[in-house]
């Protein structure tokens, strides 16, 4: 089921008591989103940073230089030729029983913040780190986590890293607008019981680079209550685009595949709370113009999955 809204309307009011220091704004008709496809100044733009785009991700993390997600210097505004305006519509679709895509649905400015606020984080302590097994190998991705340190194979048993590093409690701010992007997808299922209500109290923050990825994985280390509930994970893309695999099962060539692209929201919970889900590909050279100008993100793509523990 597919609803399409075009021209986007004003979607989501944040709480009155949201914190006044934050720069997010209320959500207002944006209009300032390039479209995705690749156009002269995205590779004029990109061009600059080339030598960041074949970045390994299998080099060792340099401890004494902190992972961060904003390129180096700024962006050759002479060299960006300018281009017309094309409003992304704002569109709903129900994959599964409990599982909404909602598309285009972070406005610019507040896909801005968001980097901001996971780079200021992740290059401070308990930020960014490859994740690793006790074989060696490591997960295709950096990671950080908000409100409880989370390990592929310890879950979330450790307080602490192995580094020592305690995580952050996830942003006020960032609580506050995963509660309203429920509140929004509830309206838009049959029944508001399909995706029960949560208080997000731990986010996992995921920077993909142009070769990760992530195999089908049921996110099953929450609370059995929570679990049991249904509670759903809330998921927000930002940068690059992404080909994302979700199934009822672990084979990937049963698995269906969806876009998910910069300000996309992803919603699963209630009867869909377990459902398999990764991250195939990674589509190089699709963030956003304008969010490319106003952030220097890196070419990648920034996950962050909301969750009541």
């Amino acid at each position: 089921m597919l609803t399409t809204c075009y021209p986007r309307p004003t979607l989501l009011c944040l709480p009155s008591n949201h914190s006044p220091n934050s720069s997010f704004p209320h959500r207002v008709n944006d209009l300032s989103m390039q479209p995705k496809s690749t156009g002269i100044s995205r590779r004029l733009v990109i061009g600059q940073y080339k030598q960041y785009h074949n970045t390994s991700i299998d080099l060792p993390l340099n401890r004494t230089q902190p992972f961060g997600l904003i390129l180096p210097g700024p962006i050759n505004s002479s060299s960006v030729i300018d281009q017309s305006v094309i409003i992304r519509p704002t569109s709903y679709e129900i994959l599964e029983s409990g599982m909404i895509l909602m598309k285009n649905h972070i406005n610019l400015n507040e896909q801005v913040e968001i980097v901001n606020i996971c780079h200021k984080l992740g290059v401070g302590a308990g930020g960014f780190y490859r994740p690793t097994y006790g074989s060696g190998s490591k997960l295709r991705l950096h990671m950080m986590s908000f409100g409880r340190n989370w390990h592929p194979e310890t879950k979330y048993t450790q307080l602490y890293r192995s580094d020592g590093s305690k995580p952050p409690p996830v942003p006020g701010v960032l609580v506050s607008l995963v509660q309203t992007l429920i509140q929004d997808a509830r309206a838009r299922v049959k029944s508001p019981y399909e995706i029960p209500s949560m208080c997000p109290d731990i986010c996992l923050v995921n920077f993909y680079s142009v070769v990760g990825g992530l195999g089908l994985h049921q996110d099953n280390d929450e609370s059995y209550e929570g679990l049991t509930k249904g509670l759903p994970v809330v998921s927000i893309s930002i940068g690059d685009s992404c080909e994302f695999l979700y199934g009822h099962t672990r084979d990937k060539f049963k698995a269906r595949k969806v876009l998910l692209e910069s300000g996309d929201v992803l919603l699963f919970g209630g009867k869909s709370r377990l459902i398999y889900h990764g991250v195939n590909k990674i589509i190089p050279d699709s963030t956003p113009l304008s969010l490319l100008q106003k952030t220097m993100l890196k070419p990648g793509r920034l996950n962050l999955t909301f969750r009541q523990f």
